[in-house]
């Protein structure tokens, strides 16, 4: 589906849990941002559509622990891709607040790691901060993980 014109900003979920995609989509219409958000559900449906995409999004937000193919193999796939793929942000997104996790997120390419908040209001918050100054947000290995 071809995002309609009065949207600035395309971005992407890719997350197999139905309630945090939920969470997620009415987080952003609560936002009243202009964003049109393309959802998948798992690695391989991620990678399709982003084949398969007209517009490339601004953000990729992508969990790590899906079927097919998980969010590691999803970032070094996207990280090694020719083209503007490549340099699309990416925030990993996942109830795992691993050291190890967030390390290889970090090492793989991915620009952010955000640890799902245990809340609505959390997770409206934090896309909130993350979607209002994208373009401003650099890769900092000090600023990494997204509190």
């Amino acid at each position: 589906m071809s995002p309609q014109p009065n949207f600035e900003k395309i971005i992407y979920l890719a997350d197999d849990d139905e309630d945090d995609r939920i969470l997620f989509l009415d987080a952003v219409e609560e936002l009243r941002m202009p964003l049109y958000v393309v959802q998948t559900t798992d690695g391989n449906e991620l990678l399709k559509a982003l084949r398969n995409a007209e517009h490339l999004p601004e953000i990729i937000f992508l969990d790590i622990n899906m079927p097919c193919k998980n969010g590691f193999e999803c970032l070094k796939e996207i990280r090694s891709a020719s083209g503007d793929l490549k340099n699309v942000k990416i925030i990993m997104l996942s109830t795992s607040s691993s050291s190890i996790h967030i390390k290889i997120s970090y090492k793989l390419g991915a620009d952010f790691y955000a640890v799902k908040p245990g809340s609505y209001q959390g997770l409206k918050e934090l896309l909130e901060r993350v979607l209002t100054d994208f373009k401003s947000l650099r890769k900092d290995a000090n600023k990494f993980l997204l509190a």
